[in-house]
C-alpha cells in the first residue's frame, strides 16, 4: 500500500508540473507575439499612415519621384491619380497617386495650422 500511495503523490507532482509548463509556454508565445506587434506590425503602419498624409496633402508645382524611379514636377491632381511632367524632355506621364514614393517639396506645415 506504501508503494501505490508513493506512485500516486509522483504522478499528481508531475501532472502539476506539467499543467505549469504549458502556462510558461504560453507565456512565451504571447511575449513572441507581442514583440513581433512592437518591432514590425506597429512600424509599418506608422510608415504607411505617415504616406497617406503625404499623398493627401500634394499639391500642383510639387517635385516628386515615384516607385520606378521617375523624377517630375505635379502638373495636375484627381482622386486617384495625377499628371506629372519630367525635368529632361517635359513629357508628361498619368501616374496612380499608389505610385508616388517621395515628395521633394518641402511645405511649411505650421503656417496651415
Amino acid at each position: 500500500m506504501n508503494f501505490n500511495f508513493y506512485t500516486l503523490e509522483a504522478a499528481e507532482s508531475s501532472a502539476q508540473s506539467g499543467g505549469m509548463s504549458i502556462i510558461v509556454m504560453i507565456g512565451y508565445i504571447v511575449i513572441i507575439f507581442g514583440a513581433m506587434y512592437f518591432l514590425l506590425i506597429r512600424p509599418q503602419r506608422k510608415k504607411q499612415k505617415e504616406e497617406k498624409k503625404m499623398r493627401e496633402n500634394l499639391q500642383v508645382g510639387d517635385e516628386i519621384v515615384t516607385i520606378g524611379g521617375i523624377y517630375g514636377r505635379v502638373i495636375s491632381l484627381k482622386e486617384d491619380s495625377l499628371v506629372i511632367e519630367s525635368a529632361s524632355d517635359h513629357s508628361k506621364l498619368t501616374v496612380a497617386r499608389w505610385a508616388l514614393q517621395t515628395n521633394l517639396t518641402v511645405h511649411d506645415d505650421t503656417a496651415s495650422k
